[in-house]
C-alpha cells in the first residue's frame, strides 16, 4: 500500500478489524519510511457483467431497465412492490452467479420471462380469483414473447443482408 504522506510503498499493517456491519475490513498501517500511520478500508467489489446486445454492442447491466419493464407490464395490476423487488433480486443473483464478464441480452430476457420474473408474475395471478384473466394474461405474454422473437429474427436477417452488401 502506498503511503499517502511520503509515497513510499514500504508499509506495514499494525492492526486489522472487521467493521460492525461485517462488510469491510479496517486496517491501521504504518509507513516504514516516514513512520506516519494511516487507515485503509477493504470492501468487496461486485462487478456486474457487460450486456452484449444483438448487434454486438456492449452496455452496463442496469437493473432499472428491468424494473421499468416490470412497471410497464404491471401498470394496471395491483402488484406489491415487494414482489417486483424479489423478482429483481432473483434476476440479479442469477446474473452474478453465472460468474461471466459478459452476458447476452437474450439470456437476461430469458431470466425475466423465465423462472425469475414470469414465475413471480404468475404467482400474483394465481392468487387472484379471476382464473380466466390469468389464462388471458399468459396468452398475451406468450404473444408478446413470440412477437419479440419474430422481430429479433427479422432484425437479424436484415442485418445479415446489409452486412453481405
Amino acid at each position: 500500500m502506498k503511503c499517502p504522506f511520503c509515497g513510499s510503498f514500504d508499509t506495514q499493517v499494525v492492526d486489522s478489524r472487521v467493521s460492525d456491519s461485517g462488510d469491510s475490513i479496517r486496517r491501521r498501517r504504518r509507513c516504514l519510511a516516514c513512520q506516519k500511520r494511516f487507515t485503509t478500508y477493504e470492501t468487496v467489489e461486485l462487478r456486474m457483467p457487460q450486456v452484449v446486445k444483438q448487434n454486438g454492442m456492449r452496455a452496463e447491466f442496469d437493473v432499472e431497465k428491468i424494473r421499468n419493464g416490470f412497471a410497464r407490464a404491471l401498470h394496471k395490476r395491483l402488484v406489491p412492490t415487494e414482489y417486483v423487488d424479489a423478482a429483481l433480486n432473483r434476476i440479479t443473483q442469477q446474473v452474478l452467479s453465472l460468474g461471466e464478464r459478459e452476458i447476452p441480452s437474450v439470456a437476461i430476457g430469458e431470466m425475466v420471462m423465465g423462472g425469475a420474473g414470469l414465475g413471480t408474475f404468475l404467482t400474483i395471478q394465481r392468487e387472484s380469483v379471476d382464473t380466466a384473466g390469468m389464462f388471458a394474461t399468459i396468452f398475451v405474454l406468450c404473444l408478446i414473447a413470440s412477437a419479440a422473437y419474430a422481430a429479433i429474427s427479422l432484425w437479424e436477417r436484415r442485418s445479415r443482408i446489409i452486412n453481405s452488401l
